[in-house]
């Protein structure tokens, strides 16, 4: 397997993650098509792929051990006699795993020596194959740390007829308070059982990295005072007979990528059959998504519902259609119908095309009837799926209005018979009105007077049976509607009457199982674009656009950041533009389908406390290379900012010894002092770099901090000591951008590409190492 993960350099951008692997497919389990596979159907193009290396413990010193010291990867060809010192019911290795039979009214297993203890130690193992029922009317599967006492014991316990694993805790064989789980294989691939500090906890994962507490107790006294024996068994009462397949006893997990698989090539030699896969991170999908829309189009598609209620767009209207439109359409998805242009009397005009919201770079329509009875506007059959959906959740509605005029109708929803009816408009002085019932019962808000020729934005709250105004709730009792079952849609009008003078836009009607007004009324702020937002909040609300759960962040210093303005372009572009404002680091996490954010102070002052390892030079592998080049000599920068002055900082020393080398910035700061910053950061790091190590590559495998060297990741720092007399210091600190790494069997190469941590030191007044004039006189920013 070869894994490419980060950047070049520390000034260039991380590249998407890849992955490739041949795989034996002697028994076409990995051929797509295939329904005989056990993975039948998802062989298959962006498949979920995760690498993990595995890594035993090692036993020291004399017995009795801590428990985090067994392991057993099961790969000999026969169970380990002095770990499992009892093997019995035909309990035997096959391709790497321990295979214990379930045999009809037998036992089977292995039990390892009473030589382990539990306290502060834990040990895990993975149930590769858990056994089907077959019949019998009593059949179980064991994972068990047994007691001095018989019958006194703790561990799992998987009853296969019922499907439930059960976390226990036996005395005299009997637990009065067991915690039962529904059994998922994926889920509970991985059990462990672990203590700490007086506690014992029962801990399941479908990976053996992220762990889930299922049971969690005070370790009891004899738990943590005896020497344990570790049991794996199964017992079968009736029925035919199966297995129970065991694998990576002990193992820690480090994850090494996480992505989606590209291709599923199968080739032959003869008889022998080989799948090569390749696969590319959480970057491919972000790639290929569409160009978002504006920061406004994309709050109403993708709402921050994070407070428990569920809501989504039933219907978006943006109203943004090229000039020679006659009709509008959703872009919800959902299937709803057009709305089209609707002729009343004689005369009047409805445009698309017209200047729209602020800061969207979006048209609107524009609404100009003769008459409140003479003119155009728009309706629309929602269509059925509308009125089915409608029957069960409460509409909430978005809507942006501009106009000079009062006594008109903004928009309206009726069911076929009009029971239902629901109607926003402005009044004669101007204020929003809910009308709603049949006949209509008109409530008038406590809401300025709209009608100003201003934009302005209004949410309707059916749940609350609020209303907010540009982001605040406004006055008003409103009416309860006794059904909805909505099928028809009016904008810019209501039933042939009060027709709109002016504009109106993004228009959306939402269904919710709960209140949440106050958070479609926080998206008012998109009229700004966000702008002033602090930099993770950025990437959060973008990652939110992309459809991503969630973003870890990592460090503390987020400046804010301006509006990036309309739609248009891709989300890993405007991630990027916030990535390089910040002089940050945006990456796709290597354990989850998730996004990582490392703001710049991540960085600094790197201590010996914060290495995740140091080797020396002697341990490296051949290709080590000290760089001394201008490959990244920046001495001039250019740098500007949206609305903003173009201001130039120079290192004038480093232009008279290397000439000039520019550098051109745009970044999305609020201030000229903060470009002025950002330009003097680079200038201050980069106008006469050091000597540095830019690639360090390291025999993982045969390392004793081989699990210190799996925890690096980017950022990380170590140190590389020992080093030759033609050296300019006997040891140097690095900081990780990248690597690729080749894992094979006994073998795990990794290639770090590096930059000088020094870079990234900034002055502290005082420190004995921070404080040195010319060397870490830099200041932070």
């Amino acid at each position: 397997m070869a894994i490419t993960r980060g950047a070049s350099d520390e000034l260039s951008e991380t590249q998407p993650g890849t992955a490739t692997m041949t795989l034996d497919n002697a028994d076409g389990a990995l051929t797509p098509g295939n329904p005989n596979s056990p993975y039948h159907p998802y062989v298959r193009r962006n498949a979920p792929i995760r690498v993990s290396a595995a890594v035993m413990p090692t036993r020291s010193g004399p017995a009795p051990w801590p428990l985090s010291q067994m392991g057993d990867p099961f790969d000999g060809p026969a169970i380990d006699a002095a770990l499992w010192t009892n093997r019995y019911g035909g309990s035997t290795i096959v391709n790497g795993r321990l295979r214990i039979p379930l045999s009809p009214g037998g036992s089977a297993g292995v039990q390892s020596a009473r030589s382990w203890t539990l306290p502060g130690a834990s040990v895990c193992a993975r149930m590769t194959t858990a056994p089907k029922a077959n019949g019998s009317s009593a059949a179980l599967s064991h994972f068990i740390l047994d007691g001095t006492t018989s019958g006194t014991r703790l561990g799992f316990q998987l009853n296969v007829v019922t499907q439930t694993l059960r976390c226990v805790n036996f005395v005299s064989f009997f637990d009065a308070t067991p915690v039962d789980l529904p059994y998922s294989g994926i889920d509970h691939l991985w059990l462990r059982i672990r203590e700490s500090s007086g506690t014992v906890y029962w801990e399941t994962s479908p990976d053996g990295w992220d762990w889930t507490v299922r049971r969690s107790l005070a370790t009891p006294g004899w738990a943590a005072t005896q020497q344990l024996i570790m049991t794996l068994s199964t017992s079968r009462t009736g029925g035919t007979g199966d297995v129970a397949e065991w694998d990576l006893v002990g193992a820690q997990v480090y994850p090494r990528f996480y992505g989606m698989v590209n291709e599923w090539p199968i080739t032959w030699e003869g008889l022998l059959s080989k799948v090569t896969i390749s696969a590319t991170d959480l970057f491919k999908r972000l790639n290929r998504l569409p160009e978002l829309r504006s920061m406004l189009g994309m709050e109403v598609l993708t709402v921050d519902t994070t407070t428990g209620m569920y809501s989504f767009p039933a219907a978006y209207y943006p109203l943004s259609e090229p000039a020679e439109s006659t009709t509008a359409g959703s872009v919800a998805g959902s299937g709803v119908g057009a709305l089209a242009i609707t002729q009343v009397g004689v005369g009047g005009l409805l445009e698309f095309g017209g200047e729209g919201v602020p800061e969207t770079g979006e048209p609107a329509p524009t609404f100009s009837p003769v008459s409140a009875s003479a003119g155009r506007y728009l309706v629309g059959d929602l269509g059925p799926q509308m009125v089915e959906d409608s029957t069960s959740w409460l509409a909430h509605i978005q809507v942006w209005i501009k106009t000079a005029a009062v006594s008109q109708a903004i928009c309206g929803i009726t069911d076929s018979n009009l029971d239902f009816q629901l109607v926003l408009a402005l009044s004669s002085a101007g204020k929003l009105t809910v009308e709603a019932g049949n006949p209509l019962v008109v409530t008038t808000t406590t809401s300025a007077n709209l009608a100003d020729d201003v934009w302005h934005h209004i949410v309707y709250d059916g749940s609350a049976k609020r209303v907010y105004v540009d982001g605040v709730a406004v006055g008003g009792t409103l009416p309860t509607p006794t059904t909805q079952d909505t099928r028809t849609l009016y904008v810019g009008g209501y039933r042939g009457g009060r027709l709109w003078t002016g504009q109106i836009a993004h228009l959306s009607l939402h269904l919710a199982t709960g209140p949440c007004g106050s958070v479609y009324a926080a998206s008012y702020n998109a009229i700004t674009g966000f702008s002033g937002e602090s930099a993770d909040t950025r990437v959060e609300r973008l990652a939110r656009y992309a459809g991503l759960p969630s973003v870890t962040v990592l460090g503390s210093t987020h400046d804010p950041v301006a509006s990036q303005g309309p739609g248009g372009a891709s989300v890993v572009s405007r991630l990027r533009e916030v990535e390089a404002t910040e002089s940050g680091r945006l990456y796709a996490e290597r354990d989850f389908y998730g996004l990582a954010y490392q703001s710049r102070d991540l960085r600094y002052n790197p201590s010996p406390l914060s290495e995740v390892f140091a080797i020396a030079y002697a341990d490296l592998e051949p290709g080590i290379e000290l760089a001394d080049d201008d490959q990244k000599l920046v001495n001039e920068v250019q740098a500007s900012r949206p609305g903003g002055a173009t201001q130039t900082v120079t290192a004038p020393s480093s232009v008279l010894a290397f000439g000039s080398y520019p550098q051109q910035l745009t970044l999305l700061k609020m201030t000229d002092n903060s470009v002025t910053d950002a330009a003097y950061w680079l200038v201050s790091r980069y106008a006469n770099p050091g000597p540095e190590l830019r690639e360090v590559p390291i025999e993982a495998y045969t390392m004793p901090t081989y699990q210190d060297i799996l925890d690096a990741d980017i950022s990380s720092f170590f140190t590389v000591y020992d080093l030759p007399a033609q050296a300019p210091a006997t040891e140097l600190q690095a900081t990780v951008e990248g690597y690729t790494e080749t894992l094979r069997d006994v073998g795990h190469h990794i290639t770090f590409r590096t930059s000088a941590s020094s870079t990234d030191s900034v002055w502290i007044l005082g420190d004995p190492l921070y404080s040195q004039l010319d060397y870490t006189t830099r200041l932070a920013y």
